[in-house]
């Protein structure tokens, strides 16, 4: 039985820009919060923890007001709240109700900030933006959560270049439709819950943002045959053994609705569009799970598939037990519960989990048959920085360029090195030369790989100047290497450093009159 108590009807946004114009007069912004609250209270918040803030915030300023008001939803009088915002519209509208002299809000209003310093509001069900999905207690399978973790995964993610037309598959509270919102001439956003289209509706107004077409339905249905220049989704990810949490479970078997999105997402695609995921997927006894993910990837499409984390099916279970409040409640459900999702895994032969991020892309050329597909499956669990977009980009580019220059055509062209690249030399203390040399990345992935003596001084010296031929060239005159064995054996470690963004394609060296040969060595 569920706990949570929703309200009967959401807020109208009928008066959201007064409103809007009421949290901006009282610095009610990311930034203001955290000039209010100081750093330990503010990341308290992120662990559902209230005692910091609610300490924070006893005294009597409009935002202070605010603050205890739409984010911890505690009642404040009803003369703190007439002199923070405008109460007869908020209560017309439903933002807040009376009770007795106290007011109380309706719903969570989490100020969220923009990637370029934008003021934004993330609208949820109460009790769903502080901490996002975690602790907040058993929940109706109708709730609509704020902001959390994978949302701002996704949005950093996700590929910002102007489109014409952004989908929003799941949108939940609108925070994907938001960012869309600012780069897309259309945006859709669709969700199986109604509700969660109100949400969209009342962020979108509270932000200030333009309007989103508002369709209810599950994955494409609600679109029908139309196609996008960016679909985007955090979907109902978790493989659970069954559906009854709307926000998070996917109501199919395993990870079928992961691998049915990604699947049907290729002709929803305009040429050159992407579709972007969040996703679980299981890693099942006998099968290699990135083969297991090439097979998901539609066909006239190039993807990069990245696995972040990987959990056992217990650490798993627990999380998402945990999640749901079941944890909280009688023991013998929980073990009852418990016994549901492993036997679910071993119906399924998964022994773990994996979590991470897919990315595909609708390529004609591919589609065609003219080239092959890039389809790039990597584990990379390590620490990376945000915001990724321009790097996925960058990844899609860089396989483009490799696609088309063989070996010959590589060492006519001309790189640089990428500027966020530094050389590191391991070796023992006090001894003449390195063990190793590793390039690494302080941007982006942060990639770091090993390199030999050759691909150090060949990566030292690509500044756009010379044709890598010719930089192998004095390479083995220096070294005294025959140079026709160091053509032969460096286009490989040129192309993977190319394509993990160490080097930097400048040109086509047709101009170059030192290219003259290259490709006959």
């Amino acid at each position: 039985m569920s706990t949570t108590s929703l309200p009967p009807a959401l807020p109208v946004p009928a008066h959201a820009a007064r409103l809007r114009e009421a949290l901006l007069a009282a610095d009610f912004t990311a930034d203001g919060l955290l000039d209010l609250l100081g750093a330990p209270a503010y990341a308290a918040l992120a662990r559902s923890e209230t005692v910091p803030a609610l300490r924070a915030t006893r005294g009597d300023t409009p935002l202070e007001t605010l603050v205890r008001l739409f984010l911890l939803q505690e009642p404040v009088a009803a003369d703190r709240a007439a002199a923070a915002l405008p109460l007869d519209e908020a209560l017309a509208d439903g933002w807040v109700v009376r009770e007795g002299g106290a007011v109380l809000a309706t719903v969570d209003v989490r100020p969220y900030g923009g990637p370029d310093g934008e003021d934004w509001f993330i609208v949820s069900d109460l009790g769903c933006a502080v901490g996002g999905a975690g602790g907040i207690g058993k929940k109706d399978e109708g709730v609509v959560l704020g902001v959390g973790g994978a949302s701002t995964t996704l949005a950093g993610l996700t590929v910002r270049t102007p489109v014409s037309s952004a989908l929003d598959l799941g949108t939940g509270s609108g925070i994907q439709a938001l960012h869309a919102a600012q780069h897309a001439t259309l945006v859709t956003a669709t969700d199986l819950n109604p509700r969660a289209l109100d949400f969209t509706r009342l962020t979108l107004a509270l932000s200030g943002a333009r309007e989103a077409e508002l369709l209810t339905g599950s994955l494409f249905e609600p679109v029908d045959g139309d196609t996008y220049d960016l679909i985007v989704s955090n979907p109902p990810f978790v493989i659970s053994p069954g559906a009854g949490l709307t926000y998070r479970d996917g109501g199919m078997s395993g990870d079928d609705l992961c691998r049915t999105l990604v699947q049907q997402a290729g002709e929803r695609l305009n040429d050159g569009g992407y579709a972007q995921f969040l996703a679980n997927w299981r890693h099942v006894e006998g099968e290699e799970w990135q083969e297991r993910l090439r097979s998901w990837v539609p066909r006239g499409c190039d993807a990069w598939i990245v696995q972040r984390e990987v959990q056992d099916i217990t650490q798993y279970t627990e999380l998402w037990l945990r999640d749901s409040g079941d944890h909280r409640g009688d023991p013998e459900a929980y073990r009852a519960a418990y016994d549901r999702w492993l036997d679910e895994f071993e119906a399924g032969k998964t022994r773990a989990v994996g979590f991470g991020w897919i990315t595909i892309r609708r390529n004609e050329a591919v589609a065609s048959g003219a080239v092959e597909p890039s389809i790039v499956v990597e584990e990379w669990p390590h620490p990376v920085e945000q915001p990724l977009g321009p790097t996925v980009l960058a990844h899609f580019e860089r396989q483009d360029y490799l696609r088309g220059h063989d070996d010959a055509a590589l060492l006519a062209d001309r790189f640089t090195l990428a500027p966020e690249v530094v050389q590191e030399q391991v070796g023992l203390p006090g001894a003449e030369d390195p063990e190793h040399v590793v390039l690494r990345q302080n941007r982006g992935m942060r990639r770091a790989t090993r390199v030999d003596h050759v691909g150090a001084g060949f990566a030292g010296v690509c500044d756009g100047t010379l044709s890598a031929g010719r930089i192998l060239d004095a390479i083995g005159q220096l070294m005294g290497e025959d140079p026709v064995v160091l053509r032969d054996r460096t286009p490989q470690a040129i192309r993977l450093l190319v394509e993990e963004g160490f080097l930097l394609p400048v040109t086509e060296a047709a101009d170059d009159p030192s290219a003259a040969g290259e490709g006959g060595a």
